[in-house]
């Protein structure tokens, strides 16, 4: 086997052991040449995985660990499908139907999934980061994900479970990382977030009635106009967090750290 020939071997193993690490499950990009082509290229076109869609026979499809990086798989229909570590990075999967999807640990940065219909969907390490779901429907979705920097403005998140997986201390800490995202008018309300990172996280006008933000890390997060009727913020650490004067001593009373956030 050439040297070259290796070059595919290498990259896959790289992935598994990445995915394996205890120490950067949610870390790993910084371990990746994203510019490889097992990152940027895809294995199928468009037209192939709708021939596999088709001979599915309703059993929903597997494209699991599949390289489909760039391709536009917008307005699809991929519900149910497996996508586990599956590269969709750069993808267009706008206006898509991913209900019941498995993206668990699959690479979407800057995939663009906005209008798109991920009801139920499950995000388990998987890596989002810069991706954007801007008007999409994610309600009851699993995402214990790494969304950091992603885009899910006026976004539905009802029901949501993005709180800390204590069953899986040996892949680290998988939680909801929202980190500099962009949640701004997003519908939270009900979303279970314990022990979730919003480290800087634009909430404004987003609606987190009755959600469970318990022990998350929201320091330097945006709450500015919004709903936070019924949610726990028990433990949550809001240092330099922007919040309205009207709920910090209510709402906000249980959260670290509130005298050191800023009241507007």
């Amino acid at each position: 086997m050439t040297r070259r020939s290796w070059r595919p071997v290498r990259a896959l193993s790289a992935l598994a052991l990445l995915f394996a690490s205890s120490a950067i499950a949610q870390d790993m990009i910084r371990h990746l040449d994203l510019s490889s082509p097992e990152m940027t290229q895809a294995e199928m076109t468009r037209a192939d995985v709708q021939t596999i869609l088709k001979s599915s026979a309703g059993i929903p499809a597997n494209l699991s660990g599949k390289r489909l990086s760039g391709l536009d798989l917008s307005n699809l229909d991929l519900s149910g499908v497996n996508l586990r570590a599956a590269r969709l990075n750069g993808a267009n999967l706008t206006d898509a139907r991913l209900d019941g999807a498995v993206l668990d640990q699959a690479w979407a940065l800057k995939a663009d999934f906005s209008r798109s219909s991920l009801v139920r969907a499950s995000f388990f390490s998987s890596q989002m980061q810069g991706a954007r779901f801007d008007d999409a429907n994610m309600s009851l979705a699993r995402v214990a994900g790494d969304f950091t920097g992603a885009s899910l403005r006026n976004t539905l998140l009802v029901g949501v479970d993005g709180s800390a997986d204590e069953k899986n201390q040996s892949m680290g800490l998988m939680r909801a990382i929202f980190k500099s995202a962009n949640l701004s008018d997003a519908n939270l309300s009900k979303a279970n977030l314990l022990r979730a990172d919003l480290e800087f996280a634009i909430l404004r006008n987003a609606d987190l009635s009755g959600a469970s933000l318990r022990e998350v890390d929201a320091a330097g997060a945006d709450f500015r106009g919004s709903r936070l009727d019924g949610a726990d913020f028990l433990g949550a650490d809001v240092n330099s967090a922007h919040i309205d004067k009207a709920v910090a001593d209510s709402v906000l009373a249980p959260a670290k750290n509130l005298d050191r956030a800023m009241r507007e």
